[in-house]
């Protein structure tokens, strides 16, 4: 089923869906591999174990959601990409082919503006003029407008997910951007850098030795940051997407559906942010229905505080999916691995600087995704290896984290293991956690 991105569905998808002669539903969202032929490679391998993992009298449908997200070419997908491409990125600052054409399409008509960005990252001028055009280019592409500490929602400081709102968990004031794009562009793109140290990713000789933005008398890498400043444009703009394509399009299409098929059960399966899309539409689920029998988040990228009815730091709010799992007639489970720097690292840097500029590089839970240690702030949420879940099962309903750093464990710089789903273990958590194994 494919949706752009206000949510807007392909009706032929939907009529195909509807034909299927299927007891049970698989609806996967994929996160930022967004062309059809990755995605529909994801799709295939992450199934592949499903039939001869389900009972008898379970026959099973499979639904790939197609969705306008992307994915930066020097963030290997493990079994997907050349084995040497898991070392890191091979172009430096500068943006590869396949990436430059992907952003083209990420963003249509902004041609001269991504142009010039290109151009400004393989050429990495030394004057600090340079870098703020570079962030003014940018911050035009991630929405434009004024500043914002909370332009994606958040409760306490900007943080993405952590009260509700609009479609995107919280909107801010209109027009407004995250601080991470409006703060001074040297000092964001410092943190970014150190990040990407943080995460693995080796220097590159011209960081090392320039040419390259000096400050103090030392190079900083700051277009290595600068690069890192637009991956994190459109990671808000994925993320955005994300909650408007679940709650505005994959939501709706499934209450229409159930009211066809009322029989029908349906397992949400999402990776990264097709782990928000997913969780999203839950906002589109009837009050009473119970069609919608499991969610599985694989490496969700938003806020680990998203379902929480009070926010730690905030008792004052919620999460922007408060009590949501509580319209799932079975558990929500949140696989998470330690060896996901994207969720390690940049999500919380981002989320950090989303509203709060100072003290870049600090951590506390307050930025942390569900991805990367499980669902937090919800009382009793069982925390189980993947061991152990596979082996007893998982809870009949309710929020359940997996620790799936066992098998989630492959991959390079910058995004370490994030993309490294495709395992039979996992396929095997959706089947308990749906209640349809032998």
């Amino acid at each position: 089923m494919t949706f752009d991105a206000e949510g807007d569905g392909d009706g032929a998808g939907v009529r195909a869906v509807a034909s299927l002669e299927a007891t049970d539903l698989l609806v996967f969202a994929h996160g930022w591999n967004s062309d059809r032929s990755t995605s529909t490679r994801l799709y295939d391998r992450f199934f592949a174990p499903f039939p001869g993992l389900v009972g008898p009298g379970v026959r099973l449908g499979y639904v790939g959601v197609v969705w306008p997200s992307i994915r930066f070419a020097d963030e290997p997908i493990p079994d997907f990409d050349p084995p040497g491409a898991l070392a890191g990125p091979g172009h430096g600052t500068a943006l590869d082919p396949a990436t430059r054409e992907a952003l083209g399409a990420f963003w249509p008509n902004r041609g001269a503006e991504l142009d010039r960005i290109a151009g400004l990252l393989e050429e990495r001028p030394r004057s600090a003029e340079a870098l703020v055009e570079f962030g003014a280019l940018v911050r035009e592409l991630a929405g434009g407008g004024r500043a914002g500490g909370a332009a994606d929602g958040g409760g306490g400081g900007g943080e993405p997910d952590g009260g509700g709102g609009g479609p995107d968990g919280g909107d801010g004031a209109a027009g407004a951007v995250p601080a991470i794009f409006a703060a001074d562009v040297h000092t964001v793109c410092r943190a970014l850098a150190d990040g990407l140290a943080e995460a693995g990713g080796p220097a590159a000789a011209e960081d090392r030795a320039g040419p390259g933005l000096a400050a103090g008398g030392t190079t900083h890498g700051l277009w290595r940051g600068a690069k890192e400043l637009l991956r994190q444009a459109t990671y808000y703009r994925m993320k955005k997407r994300a909650g408007v394509v679940g709650e505005r399009g994959l939501g709706p299409v499934l209450a229409e559906l159930s009211g066809r098929r009322p029989g029908l059960r349906v397992h949400l399966i999402g990776h990264s942010f097709g782990a928000r899309l997913v969780s999203f539409s839950l906002r589109a689920v009837p009050d009473g229905a119970r069609y919608v029998k499991s969610v599985t988040l694989l490496q969700g990228a938003f806020s680990h505080y998203a379902f929480a009815d009070r926010l730690p730091h905030d008792t004052g709010r919620g999460g922007a999916l408060r009590g949501l799992q509580h319209r799932v007639d079975g558990p929500v489970v949140a696989c998470h691995s330690a060896h996901d720097a994207a969720l390690r690292v940049f999500y919380p840097l981002a989320s950090r600087m989303a509203g709060d500029s100072a003290g870049l590089l600090g951590f506390d839970d307050r930025w942390g995704a569900v991805g990367y240690g499980g669902v937090r702030a919800v009382p009793d949420v069982p925390r189980l290896t993947l061991d152990s879940a596979l082996r007893d099962g998982v809870p009949a309903a309710g929020c359940v984290s997996v620790d799936a750093a066992s098998v989630v464990r492959r991959g390079g710089p910058p995004s370490g293991a994030h993309s490294d789903i495709c395992h039979p273990e996992l396929a095997r958590v959706v089947v308990a956690a749906g209640r349809v194994g032998r």
